[in-house]
């Protein structure tokens, strides 16, 4: 952690800061925090790119602690604004934001910030990034990536199959199908049907021929005959 300088007759003027974010409730946390600190003043805070933009102007901010979601003009537009004013030449943009994705890192510095954190940085170290920033020094945040992640093909992008002939087709079913040919022909390889008679009894002799219908009416049924 930087010490921050103390403030006395001679010393160096404080940081003026400037806030951007669309949430009150945010920038007025924001401005408890950098309006304790001995060597910075808030100098102004904007609710949308734009105000962050006319502000840096009317208030000579030294840096701008800019968020990247905004309204009327987001955090990235308002930074490349900053960065081509000859008038701001001195103002240092430190973009704090919950997108910490590499494309949002690539285009924050790619449009002149000098500095990128995420909104769960502690306290103390967002103090010390400002103190970094406005020196003149680059800081990005731990564990970000400047490498730009390649997009991911969804399933709708992907290439779709070869169309395959019907030549192609049978060829390789072909190559595929088992050989029938090669197999043995003898009666222990032979398929059988499991739970079904096979023909033979237990003592492997034939199973007598069941007894084949008869045709035309049944047989009438007999009274029995007297006892003797």
């Amino acid at each position: 952690m930087t010490t921050p300088p103390a403030l006395g007759p001679g010393a160096a003027t404080p940081i003026r800061v400037l806030l951007a974010d669309d949430q009150t409730l945010v920038r007025s946390a924001f401005a408890m925090l950098v309006s304790s600190a001995r060597d910075m003043d808030v100098v102004g805070q904007a609710g949308t790119g734009r105000e962050a933009v006319e502000l840096a102007r009317t208030a000579r901010a030294d840096l701008v602690v800019m968020d990247i979601r905004m309204p009327d003009l987001d955090g990235i537009e308002a930074t490349r604004r900053i960065a081509a004013d000859e008038d701001l030449a001195g103002v240092k943009v430190l973009v704090l934001t919950t997108y910490d994705t590499d494309e949002h890192i690539v285009e924050a510095l790619r449009a002149g910030a000098s500095g990128f954190l995420v909104k769960d940085t502690r306290p103390a170290e967002l103090l010390d990034a400002i103190r970094t920033v406005a020196a003149g020094e680059s800081l990005l945040s731990p564990g970000a990536s400047t490498t730009p992640r390649p997009p991911r093909r969804s399933a709708s992008h992907r290439s779709p199959p070869r169309p395959m002939s019907a030549a192609s087709w049978v060829s390789s079913a072909s190559a595929t199908a088992p050989n029938w040919s090669s197999r043995p022909t003898s009666p222990a390889w032979s398929p059988r049907l499991v739970g079904r008679p096979t023909g033979r009894d237990a003592c492997g002799g034939p199973l007598p021929s069941p007894p084949l219908p008869t045709t035309g009416a049944p047989p009438r049924a007999q009274a029995p005959g007297p006892r003797t």
